[in-house]
């Protein structure tokens, strides 16, 4: 998988100081009358948004380098020195395929949130009150236990505005995709992908309750 704006160089591995994102730590506790130790992290919360074109009649899904994808399918031993060589591991491998998402870190309640997103992301101008919220769920349960909150929303050619892209300033690079049904289905079937778990749950529940539905 590519992406025509990307350029990924000069990749060194660091150890992390400070992040406004990531806060590592440990549980410690009894259970059982015995002492016990878990180490974890604290990230934000997150939406996840389906989004459906009913006049394209497509699924609108992004493309996007991962840098902890793209960290964890470098084999072991060419990771130790630091240096991580672009040249023979291409970003090509740590590109996803997903929804639209994003974390949720300001005060805005949840559909807010996602309508944020989705006109960041993909571009479309969809008025609050048609984000239907229908999942939460948790994330990460050994390491974060944040709550994923999913939402599903329709949107139409003439809700489009902008390209889409995310926040250019903040270094987001965005690509917009668009599924049709039928390469809903094929990427549920497919035995191995690198998009994230949320994603297949996702495109199921959409060929589920929606997909059926559709022309």
């Amino acid at each position: 998988m590519a992406m025509k704006s990307l350029v990924v160089e000069d990749m060194k591995v660091t150890a992390l100081k400070e992040s406004a994102f990531v806060k590592p730590l440990s549980l410690e506790f009894r259970q059982n009358g015995k002492r016990r130790k878990w180490d974890m992290i604290k990230v934000h919360d997150s939406v996840t948004i389906i989004i459906f074109n009913i006049t394209r009649q497509k699924l609108i899904c992004v493309k996007q380098f991962r840098p902890a994808v793209y960290f964890s399918s470098i084999p072991e031993d060419d990771r130790k020195s630091g240096i991580i060589d672009t040249t023979k591991y291409p970003p090509s491998i740590g590109i996803t395929l997903e929804f639209c998402a994003g974390i949720v870190d300001k005060n805005k309640s949840l559909a807010e949130t996602a309508r944020e997103e989705v006109l960041e992301e993909c571009g479309y101008d969809v008025p609050v009150e048609r984000f239907e919220k229908f999942k939460t769920a948790r994330a990460g349960v050994s390491t974060e236990g944040t709550r994923s909150n999913f939402f599903y929303v329709e949107v139409t050619d003439d809700m489009k505005v902008n390209q889409g892209g995310g926040l250019v300033d903040e270094g987001e690079v965005i690509e917009v995709v668009e599924l049709s049904i039928s390469d809903a289905q094929q990427y549920v079937e497919a035995v191995d992908n690198i998009s994230p778990a949320g994603f297949s749950f996702g495109l199921v529940w959409f060929l589920m309750k929606k997909g059926t539905k559709t022309p």
